[in-house]
């Protein structure tokens, strides 16, 4: 008999299903048939269109139809089991060539017609499929199953070990054919008529198996509008709620103090941070926190900006706190605030898990400085998580600034403001993210973009270094070292990989002591490294006891050493264009002249395109589109560790669909009471925190 099917129902339920296919389904997150039809394609192929032989251009992605001669078994010189043969149709001849795929033999029959795609490339002056996809048109016309592979668009889901596409084609065909009559529209008729979207179970259907193209850019739009349309209602629930909440200690603008102040700065601010500055104080003086994201590129002034923020609200008599990720960077921010504003009748303090110090150089115990905070004696805090902590009270916290805001979440910002009668707040980040991502992202903030470089800084020359070149940058190398400079050896992984055949950490720092750097001091920093020896190996590279830093990704926020002028990236092909960005800002921020090296023996296009990309631009903000374009969010920022919205369909980067959700959500936020549906989809929201690693 039988079983009845539901959303609900187990994937084994489903015919030809069995205990170990659902297994290696668990392993994508398929459990349900529900899971198993939003289990949607990661791209397509579009086998709608096929064209003749001689039609077929070189480096692009074709179909073509014909009839299959002279399929030879061989052996290439390395070893590799060839299986090789030709297409022929009315126009011309196409080799196609399989690579140790042997197996294949029993599919492919001489004289049968065949679909097949693939990239085309050329080898000895004729066209070449290599390892291409194909189909018999005999199967595709008498086997109903079989039509899902050939003369359409045509889904290609992510897959595991033992599951393909082609078999999550048919499994999928059948959920939907089984169960689309339960699913229930879940966004009203309003907005569906008003942005011109397909119904929930047509946009399914056209997702999986479109109809053409126009049918699949409208289906795309419909589940890409709904999931962006929850993450902006929650985004303006939150913005509304925070504007309701009313300061505590209102701020007013200190115009003469902060005049005076400008006046006494060492450089003059650069258009973007003199207009940053005037969105903070326009915020500041409203009735309502202050909810602000600041970004700029690594080394374009974010902290000063910052600064003179919380310089107007010291000078009236109320508090402000500076938190940072890492002891390293508090101390940073201590030494250039306490400098800037000596002379200046107002407290600093210094405060991490190890003590607490003085900007007049007095050490004291936590409690002192908490006691201190307590009566206002201290004006201004700048510390680490340890600002945070449980018995902190604040005499009149007015402003916070949360520097590296990747490295805290949402949750995190929020308990200086609930706990401190909701001061001003503004959030950093040094990681450049285009105004599309930010506004997708931080729907709740306001945004501030330092898209400017203060003048006078040199550009760093970033150079790809090919193997037959590699000695010759080490002597360059150590000629920067001997004339007192610093360098940085970044490495992907911390111990060596059977797998990934890259550059570790460990190994390396242990092979230039050997060998190319030997005589300098070297030191090693990872990300298994406790906390406290992490600080310790930074501090001693700040202070020069080191030569060069051979380190993991973990340098790459939180490290400020104008001394280092090379940037060293062993297997630089692993890492994204936003985080090799990142890397190269650790150098050039001294005077002298600043260098980066991409060590690189991949030949994966797309690695390519993003090193090729580093040399050219020094923008990070354009280096963040590219990446974004290349690799897209979920790659750039981590899926799940993120919580980037894991969207499926909804494009970060299309600023018009963003737009328009925007607007629509504006229209949404004050009547969900009356539409549960929405209520309860963004309540699942409601654990995922904007934390990127």
């Amino acid at each position: 008999m039988q079983t009845t099917l539901h959303l609900t129902s187990p994937v084994t339920h489903l015919y030809g299903i069995g205990a170990k296919q659902a297994e290696k389904l668990g392993h994508l997150g398929i459990a349900t048939l529900q899971d198993l039809i939003w289990h949607l394609p990661r791209r397509y192929d579009d086998f709608s269109r096929t064209v003749r032989v001689r039609e077929l251009r070189i480096g692009e992605k074709q179909t073509v139809r014909g009839v299959l001669w002279k399929l030879q078994e061989n052996r290439s010189r390395r070893g590799l089991n060839l299986l090789q043969a030709t297409l022929v149709d009315e126009s011309g001849v196409v080799h196609l060539t399989w690579f140790n795929q042997p197996f294949l033999k029993k599919q492919l029959v001489e004289g049968s017609e065949l679909y097949v795609s693939g990239k085309v490339d050329l080898y000895r002056g004729y066209p070449t499929f290599s390892n291409p996809s194909f189909l018999s048109s005999a199967d595709s016309e008498h086997d109903t199953a079989k039509s899902l592979h050939v003369g359409r668009i045509v889904p290609v889901y992510a897959e595991t070990a033992g599951i393909t596409s082609k078999w999550l084609r048919g499994k999928v065909k059948a959920a939907l054919d089984a169960v689309i009559g339960e699913l229930s529209e879940r966004l009203p008729v309003e907005l569906l008529r008003r942005q011109k979207l397909l119904g929930l179970p047509e946009a399914l259907r056209e997702i999986h198996f479109p109809t053409d193209a126009q049918l699949l850019r409208k289906a795309r739009e419909r589940i890409g509008f709904e999931e962006l349309f929850y993450w902006q209602l929650r985004a303006l629930m939150h913005k509304r709620d925070w504007q309701q909440a009313g300061k505590a200690y209102p701020c007013r603008i200190e115009t003469e103090a902060l005049r005076t102040l400008k006046s006494q700065l060492p450089f003059s601010l650069t258009q973007a941070q003199s207009r940053a500055v005037r969105e903070i104080l326009e915020d500041i003086r409203k009735p309502y926190p202050m909810n602000r994201l600041l970004e700029g590129d690594v080394g374009s002034g974010k902290t000063i900006v910052a600064a003179i923020g919380a310089y107007n609200a010291v000078v009236q008599g109320l508090q402000a706190v500076i938190m940072t990720p890492t002891e390293i960077l508090a101390e940073q921010h201590f030494t250039g605030l306490s400098k800037l504003f000596h002379g200046y009748a107002f407290e600093i303090c210094l405060l991490t898990g190890t003590g607490a110090r003085l900007s007049s150089g007095e050490s004291i115990s936590k409690l002192d400085c908490y006691s201190r905070l307590a009566d206002g004696s201290i004006s201004l805090l700048i510390g680490t998580h340890a600002v945070i902590q449980e018995g902190i009270t604040f005499d009149k916290l007015a402003y916070v600034v949360i520097d590296e805001q990747h490295r805290f979440g949402v949750q995190q910002r929020g308990f200086l403001s609930k706990s401190s009668g909701n001061p001003d707040v503004l959030v950093m980040t040094a990681t450049p993210i285009p105004r599309t991502l930010a506004l997708a992202l931080y729907g709740d903030l306001e945004v501030s973009i330092i898209d400017e470089m203060p003048k006078g800084r040199k550009p760093i020359i970033t150079k790809q270094i090919s193997p037959g070149k590699r000695q010759a940058m080490y002597g360059f190398l150590r000629q920067q070292l001997d004339d007192g400079h610093q360098a940085y050896v970044i490495c992907p992984l911390v111990e060596e990989s059977d797998v990934l055949e890259v550059k570790s950490a460990t190994e390396e720092v242990e092979r230039l002591r050997l060998h190319e750097l030997k005589g300098y001091r070297l030191g090693l920093l990872h990300g298994r490294l406790k906390s406290r020896d992490k600080e310790a190996v930074l501090r001693a590279f700040r202070d020069q006891e080191l030569d060069v830093l051979v380190s993991t990704s973990v340098v790459e926020v939180g490290v400020d050493v104008p001394n280092a002028t090379i940037m060293l990236i062993e297997g630089a092909e692993r890492f994204g264009l936003a985080q090799l960005h990142q890397f190269r800002g650790r150098v050039g921020r001294g005077e002298a002249q600043s260098y980066c090296f991409l060590l690189s023996e991949a030949d994966n296009e797309e690695a390519q395109k993003r090193l090729d990309a580093l040399v050219r631009s020094t923008d990070g903000f354009k280096l963040a589109e590219e990446d974004l374009k290349l690799r897209g969010p979920g790659e750039v920022f981590g899926r799940r560790q993120s919580g980037v919205p894991d969207l499926k369909m909804a494009s970060l980067l299309d600023i018009r669909l963003i737009k328009r959700v925007r607007e629509e959500a504006e229209l949404w936020v004050d009547r969900l009471n009356d539409f549960p549906e929405i209520s309860a989809a963004i309540r699942q929201l409601e654990h995922q925190d904007i934390v990127w690693n």
